[in-house]
């Protein structure tokens, strides 16, 4: 028989643990320490839970690389201690937390499941309750020992998302996730279905790299009709910017009469490293397939292939705190790091 898996869950904040303000009626983040009053379910399942929390609690619009930060380390001061993780996080920002982290660890060989809810828990219709038992469930997984999960996913509504491969797509459904360009990794009904996608699960013999050093010098331009070129320069001289997002049309597309390419050029001209990533839901960026897109493959934008939004923002925060070398910016950004993207050159 084997011993009872050991979980940890990490209260960030958000949704999932929030309480309606007496003076204003908002929902706040407060002290989630009675989690298994809440849940007397969680003492049914058949692991060995412990918690912790960040030490300030925050919604998650108020995420930042420094609560990053303060996540890497409960994990690494717990890695040895425990089999998996849960993150309770809120929804907003979500999977750029996920995102973030899946970068910070390389070598992952254990499972580290963000999840939250729509719902505070409090509230009789809650969906946190389910999300939270499941993946628990998920975590604790294993065959003959070894973390059927090995890398940093999103549990939300039944399904098992790749963290940096997920979006938010709803405010207000309970289906507020979706994977656009990889299907769920598995999913839970009666019984949980492992699809195909995941990492493949190995004996780890080694600790995980805990990466420590981001640098948050990125900004992200969103294009839109009419969009003036003083505003793209404005974004490119903001002192010590280091990379820029481009959320481009369709596969990578840009205006190309009204001066945007000339202020990008010159932003690479100058340093800044400029990836395009599309605005679409699905899809990914060929900047060679239209001419308005091969003007920025022309001047040195690097195509995001499928890479999402939120992924590309925390995975440039990451090279940037790893290389000043943009050359090697670019290089690393082209691989395939995490899962997080089909290289460039890949069908």
């Amino acid at each position: 028989m084997q011993p009872r898996r050991k979980i940890l869950i990490l209260y960030t904040g958000g949704t999932i643990g929030s309480v309606h303000d007496e003076k204003t009626g908002a929902l706040k983040p407060v002290d989630f320490r009675n989690l298994r009053l809440l849940m007397p379910e969680l003492d049914r399942l058949e692991v060995e839970l412990s918690f912790a929390s960040l030490q300030t609690p925050v919604d998650s619009s108020d995420m930042s690389p420094a609560e990053w930060l303060e996540m890497l380390q409960i994990i690494d001061e717990n890695y040895d201690t425990q089999d998996g993780f849960v993150v309770l996080h809120g929804t907003d920002t979500m999977p750029y937390s996920a995102s973030a982290l899946s970068f910070m660890i390389q070598g992952l060989g254990k499972p580290v499941i963000f999840t939250g809810s729509q719902l505070p828990l409090n509230v009789i219709r809650s969906d946190g309750k389910e999300n939270i038992l499941t993946a628990v469930e998920i975590a604790a997984c294993n065959e003959n020992g070894i973390p059927k999960v090995q890398e940093v996913c999103i549990f939300f509504q039944s399904k098992l998302y790749r963290g940096n491969r997920t979006v938010k797509i709803s405010a207000e459904h309970f289906n507020a996730f979706d994977s656009p360009n990889l299907p769920p990794l598995a999913q839970a009904g009666v019984h949980i279905e492992w699809w195909k996608g995941l990492h493949k699960p190995r004996k780890r013999t080694q600790r995980p790299r805990f990466h420590t050093r981001l640098n948050a010098a990125v900004a992200v331009i969103t294009l839109f009709p009419g969009i003036q070129a003083s505003v793209v320069r404005a974004v490119c001289a903001t002192p010590g910017i280091g990379g820029i997002i481009l959320r481009s049309f369709g596969s990578g597309n840009a205006p190309i009469k009204d001066g945007i390419v000339e202020e990008l050029k010159a932003a690479i001209d100058g340093g800044i490293f400029v990836v395009n990533v599309t605005q679409c839901l699905s899809g990914r960026v060929e900047q060679e397939k239209y001419y308005t897109g091969k003007a920025l493959y022309d001047i040195g934008v690097e195509g995001g292939s499928d890479i999402t939004a939120e992924a590309a923002v925390c995975k440039l925060m990451y090279l940037l705190g790893k290389h000043t070398d943009m050359e090697r910016v670019r290089r690393e950004f082209r691989k395939n790091l995490r899962g997080e993207m089909r290289k460039n050159d890949d069908e």
